[in-house]
């Protein structure tokens, strides 16, 4: 095993259990905090930094970063077309998820984000049919990013 497929292996095991964390205080709080989303999102610039020379795959990085750089500018629009939808806790995970998911590539960038929507969406019409939500119900949008990110690395 190389060096290189050790510390992917570790770093994947790690956004595991930061996105276990965030997907549970999400869920609960709808509240995805600067104090564990800024500090991930920071680490794993420097990683994809640190990798492409060491790697020579600038290409993977020029896609990570475009990646992040998408999804965060994606959300952040759908921030401002309204503020009772997306929070800008969302629009920092989704810096994080595109970078971690144009590392992977584009098709693993496609699948993650538009699973996160199909998902969220099944979830909300799902409450609604059971009563126990309506079209104003404030639904926690970060769980589902995450698993739409697992989704598109799984499939991508």
């Amino acid at each position: 095993m190389t060096l290189h497929a050790i510390i992917a292996g570790l770093v994947h095991i790690a956004l595991v259990g930061v996105g276990a964390w965030l997907l549970v205080i999400d869920a609960r709080t709808h509240r995805l905090p600067n104090r564990i989303v800024l500090p991930t999102l920071g680490v794993l610039l420097v990683l994809v930094i640190v990798e492409a020379p060491a790697t020579g795959d600038i290409a993977r990085l020029v896609r990570s970063l475009l990646g992040m750089l998408l999804l965060a500018g994606f959300y952040a629009v759908m921030r401002l077309a309204s503020r009772q939808g997306v929070g800008g806790g969302d629009v920092k995970l989704a810096a994080v998820i595109g970078l971690v998911l144009g590392w992977h590539g584009w098709q693993a960038l496609v699948i993650g984000a538009a699973s996160a929507f199909v998902l969220g969406a099944l979830y909300a019409l799902a409450l609604m049919a059971l009563r126990r939500a309506d079209r104003s119900t404030r639904i926690a949008f970060g769980p589902w990013m995450i698993v739409g990110a697992v989704l598109g690395i799984a499939i991508g």
